[in-house]
């Protein structure tokens, strides 16, 4: 808490329904991602999911499922990795972009947020740096992932792809944290969030074109995997990182990243505001 208000000057105590400048905003949310960084040096266990989500999914597919799966693509083990890791990336921010709501529920029922909420600085700083920290989060698995993906045989064949790959998946991310906000301002407990989340991410996730190729899916399954869009964007980083086709999946992709944005920030935030 020291942390969230050492910045606030007098200045920006003079009335709390006073108009709020850009430049306070800025200085808001950065002292409020100062606060959260400090929170997760002290509570160093809140980065577990960040390094062993990408150690543990590259490993289980890679030596689990890389033989029989890398046979279909022509190949073997080292097919599949090639494959798989692209699909991972694409996953990444959508994992990480839980952590915000279980995040904004567990502070709503502490009572921090109703601390943040009569200090007088901007509402979306709040939101904004919880966002801003959960990205960094995200960048740091990442990191991860392609270390891990090294190791195992993979191959990057190309840097901007990567780079590229990396920034699409944080832009998807990006429109996914909204959702997971409303779902922790609304939500009663960080458990029934984390519930939700399962419920929405699982078939996400295995009914797309990340961890498998969709030709031998059945038919109705293929259907929802077209619509899907983690296949558009597993299907993108695939193009960009070991080449193929890539402006379907990046146009798909970036559709879905603005159009949540779009109707999910605007909802986030009217939550936030009201609850009470």
């Amino acid at each position: 808490m020291s942390a969230a208000t050492a910045t606030l000057t007098p200045a920006d105590l003079q009335g709390a329904d006073a108009p709020i400048p850009l430049r306070a905003h800025l200085r808001h949310t950065g002292a409020l991602v100062r606060r959260n960084l400090l929170w997760i040096r002290q509570d160093p266990e809140s980065m577990f999911d960040a390094i062993l989500f990408p150690v543990v999914f590259t490993l289980l597919f890679v030596y689990v499922f890389g033989g029989s799966i890398g046979q279909s693509l022509g190949g073997g083990q080292e097919a599949y990795v090639q494959y798989v890791v692209p699909g991972l990336l694409a996953m990444t921010g959508m994992n990480m972009a839980q952590g915000v709501g279980t995040g904004f529920n567990q502070d709503f029922n502490s009572g921090v947020m109703d601390r943040f909420r009569s200090l007088p600085i901007g509402r979306g700083s709040v939101l904004f740096a919880k966002i801003a920290v959960e990205l960094m989060r995200m960048l740091f698995a990442t990191g991860v992932l392609v270390i891990v993906a090294v190791l195992v045989g993979f191959d990057i064949t190309s840097w901007p792809g990567l780079l590229a790959s990396v920034g699409l998946s944080a832009a998807f991310g990006f429109a996914l944290m909204w959702v997971f906000i409303t779902l922790g301002v609304t939500m009663k407990s960080a458990q029934s969030v984390q519930a939700m989340g399962f419920l929405v991410l699982m078939p996400l996730q295995f009914g797309s074109s990340i961890f498998a190729p969709t030709a031998s899916m059945p038919g109705w399954l293929r259907g929802f995997t077209e619509f899907n869009p983690l296949s558009a964007l597993a299907d993108a980083a695939r193009g960009l990182m070991i080449g193929g086709p890539v402006a379907h999946g990046l146009w798909v992709t970036l559709a879905w990243s603005v159009g949540l944005t779009a109707v999910m920030a605007p909802i986030s935030i009217h939550k936030f505001r009201t609850k009470s």
